[in-house]
Order: C-alpha cells, then structure tokens, then sequence
C-alpha cells in the first residue's frame, strides 16, 4: 500500500485539521440532544436514564450508545462538569463546544480503521480503486456536514457498519461480522434497515452449506445464534430485568411522528407530496376533491399526522409492506448467490428501500446507501454510472440541514469540489462492463448532473433575491423534489443493474 497516495492517514490528518477549524461553526439541536445525554447518563442511575424528560431531547438510542455517552461523560466532566447537570438546558460553554465537537473526530478514528481494512483485504488489481472509493467516504461531504457541522457521530457508526462489512469478506470472519453487526444495532436502531440483508447472507453464506440449503452447519448456526443473543443481552439485559423494556421501545420507535419530516427527505413520498401540492392547483379544473383542512399541513410533519389535500392518505402499514416487498425482492438474488458483492449491493439495495418507502424518513439516512454503495461503485461502468446521480442528490439533499450564510460556502464548495474530484477519479478507474450498458441511464445520469448547479444557484441565492422572505418552503419543496428524482432514478437503475450483473 506504500504506491498508494495520499494515504488514508494522510489524509485522515488532514481532514481531521480541517474539521477542527470548524469548531465555531453552526450546530444544530443534535448538539444539544448529545450534551443532555452526557448529562443524564452522568447523573441518574441507569434504570432512570430512559423515563428522564426534564429536556424534550429524552434519551431515544439503543443502551450501547448511552453506554457510549456515560464513557465520554467520565471524560468530560475533567473538562467543565456544568455541562452534566440535567437541568442545565440549552448549555454552551466553549469547552463544552470544542469538548464534543473533538469527540466527534476521536471516534471517528474507527471509519478510518475500516477504510483502511478495506483497501489492505482488496485484491491487488483492485487496489486502487478501493483505494478510491475509501477516500471518497473518509473526505464524504455528506459526514462532514452531518457530523462535523450539524453535529452526530454517524462516522463512528458507519466505521462499525463498514468493518462488519469487510469482515463479512472472508470466510474466517464472517462470524464476527455478524456479531459487529449485532453490536451495531445496539448502538442505533436506523441500522435495523440493513438486517434483513446481513440475515440472509449469514444464514447462505455461513449457517447452511455451499452445496445444499439442507447441509445445515448446527455448529456455525448455534455459535452465531449464542453471539447475537449475548450481544442484545448485554446491551437490553438490565432493562429486562427491571421490565423497562415497553418503555425503552417506545423511546426507540416513536410512531406517532408523520410520514414526512417537515423537510421532506428525498423519496417516494417526497414526489407523492409534490404532486399533491401540484393537484391542489388544479383539482378544481379536473374536477377533484381538494380537502381544505389539509392544505396548510401538507408540509407538516414534526409531530402529527401528515394530510394530503387531493391524493389517499399514507399509513405506516403500507409504508411498511412497501419497504419490505422491496428488501425482499434483492434478498431473493443474495440467496441464490451469496458472494461478497452481491451482498455489498443487497444491503445498498435494503438501504434504499427503507430510505425511499419508510416512515417519517429524515434526509440525514441517504447516507445508509451511500456509504455501502461506495465499495461496490467502482466494481465496473453500470456500476458507477448508477452511482453518480446518487451521489449528487444525495449531497445536494442535505444542504438545507445548513441554512446560515457562513456555512454556504463551506457546504457548497467543498461539496462541489468532492463531488468533481472523485467522480473525475471513478470515471478513470472504473473498468468497462462485460455487459453492455443502458443508453438512456447514462443520458438520465448526465442530464441530472447538469440541472444539479442552476438548481442550487436558485435555491440558495435566486430565491431570495426574487422573493425576499416569501414562499420560504418552495426552495425547500424544490431540493427536496429534485434530489428524489435522483434517488429514486438511481436505485431503479441498480436494480437493473444488480440483477443483470
């Protein structure tokens, strides 16, 4: 790996120098959720930690992360112990700032690690394009402004994700890879997205024999059954046994939330509810029904039911078969040929089907396919012309988490330039298909690419200039409507891709 450059430490100092100047930048409220965590896992008892709701950000993570809140509150109360009193809301010292901003670059580390293993497990002629693909997730602008402005620690997560992954690549660690993949899920509950994939592939690949589906390996399937089930113990155990689990569950999975997020994340129901404000306008010419109730809470969606003013109302229910109908449909391929990247592409596959037909969805998940889809982009051109529309709406989609001025250069120059360097980069590296490739997703592909700028130019300066503080939510509606073309254009053209590779 010493012809490869930069390396993956260079350039996690870099980045890491970087991120520390961004310290004083905009935070969001998740900065203040995490600081109320250190706070009530420093000073409650644990059977107390998941009915605390002095602060309305309660405590809503699986109990590894509050494990993981406790070890850093032991940090920071060396640093300025005020930052762990319950009732010290809305606190913001500058070491308490700078305290949790680094600890974001600490545990990140982890990614790093991953990426890392990633390119040393590589073939040799695959070197440099996973060399490639690492670099593109370590200096990811989707991670940088979700965790190193907005503020979460999702690269220590998807550094667990991706070592579960990489290790699922041989088949002496494919045992621990499902037991990572256990602690994971410990961590944070989004991941059970991906579960249905890891299941599958451990039960093919690692529980039942190469030959037949009925040489079933008891041993295997009896020692990963014990790990998974100790893993959940640990992390659910004391709840258990205190019988808090009802309560912790309805910390984790709070339904009452509405389909769309008041920023509508980029999917399936992102274009339903554009359509439904475009019907609004001319239902009386069609002759339809406009419910008048609902069209003030069409963009609603914090809390509460979300209304459409001509089209069916959504339930969780459908949203669900949905979701699961289309996890399926992929798994069906992962059985049948359990190899590594058929598995790589089943959890991207997975990823998008919980993110494009899930329940009250938030923009931040698009990085739950990503991120996955990033090992395998480089595997040929149909791979990576899927790859490049994802790329861009899903960056462009989180640009409205950061909506002050000082942070608009950041979010979009850095993001334009990834985007330019790597896509740039992948053109060149990734070889040609052994099949050949679809004429109309190519032009889809570089068609998209090029509405991307004059796009941002309107949302982010045309509009304000046109219609000052007036019609506030229709840059909003437009990001969100244009990004879900792109994710929803993408993931049907991985389809066609992933079955036909």
């Amino acid at each position: 790996m010493a012809d490869l450059y930069p390396s993956i430490a260079q350039c996690a100092i870099v980045a890491g120098a970087f991120k520390v100047l961004l310290f004083p930048a905009y935070r969001s409220t998740d900065f203040e959720v995490h600081r109320n965590w250190l706070a009530i896992t420093n000073s409650l008892p644990l059977r107390e930690w998941y009915y605390e709701k002095t602060s309305e950000w309660t405590l809503d993570y699986p109990p590894f992360f509050a494990y993981f809140e406790w070890g850093m509150s032991q940090l920071a109360k060396l640093v300025d112990p005020a930052m762990l009193r319950v009732y010290n809301l809305e606190y913001d010292s500058w070491q308490s700032i700078y305290f949790q901003r680094a600890t974001v670059i600490a545990t990140e580390l982890v990614l790093v690690y991953a990426l890392h293993l990633f390119v040393k497990s590589a073939p040799s002629a695959l070197k440099g394009p996973s060399h490639a693909a690492a670099l593109s997730v370590l200096l990811s602008p989707g991670l940088l402004i979700i965790d190193h402005i907005h503020f979460q620690y999702n690269g220590f997560m998807y550094g667990l994700l991706m070592l579960s992954m990489i290790l699922a690549r041989q088949k002496s660690t494919i045992f621990l890879s499902g037991i990572l993949f256990a602690v994971l899920l410990c961590f944070k509950h989004i991941y059970l997205y991906l579960a249905p994939a890891y299941f599958v592939f451990l039960l093919r690949a690692y529980c039942l024999g190469s030959k037949s589906i009925f040489d079933i390996k008891f041993e295997n399937a009896l020692g990963l059954g014990t790990g998974v089930i100790t893993v959940f113990a640990a992390a659910f155990g004391p709840f258990a046994f205190w019988k808090q689990v009802p309560q912790l569950l309805s910390r984790l999975f709070p339904f009452s939330r509405g389909l769309c997020h008041a920023y509508w994340a980029p999917n399936v129901w992102a274009l339903y509810s554009f359509t439904d404000r475009i019907l609004i306008h001319v239902a009386p010419r069609l002759g339809l029904v406009v419910n008048k109730d609902a069209v003030n809470s069409v963009t609603r969606g914090l809390v509460g039911d979300t209304s459409f003013a001509v089209l069916p109302e959504i339930t969780a229910r459908l949203t669900f078969v949905l979701t699961l109908f289309f996890q399926v449909v992929p798994l069906i391929k992962l059985f049948l040929d359990p190899t590594w990247d058929t598995f790589i592409g089943a959890v991207t596959l997975c990823g998008y089907a919980s993110f494009l037909f899930g329940w009250h969805v938030h923009e931040k998940a698009i990085l739950l396919v990503i991120i996955p889809f990033s090992l395998i982009a480089l595997k040929d051109r149909r791979y990576l012309g899927v790859f490049r529309p994802l790329a861009v709406a899903g960056h462009v989609s989180l640009f409205p988490l950061l909506f002050t001025a000082a942070e608009f250069p950041i979010k979009v120059i850095y993001t334009i330039f990834w985007l330019v360097l790597f896509l740039l980069a992948f053109d060149r590296l990734a070889p040609a298909s052994k099949r050949s490739r679809i004429f109309l997703l190519d032009r889809f592909s570089f068609l998209y690419i090029a509405v991307s700028i004059p796009l941002i130019l309107y949302t982010s300066l045309l509009h304000g200039m046109i219609f000052g503080k007036k019609l506030e939510f229709l840059p909003l509606m437009f990001t969100s409507s244009y990004s879900a073309v792109g994710v929803v254009g993408s993931w049907l053209s991985f389809l066609v891709v992933y079955f036909t590779s």
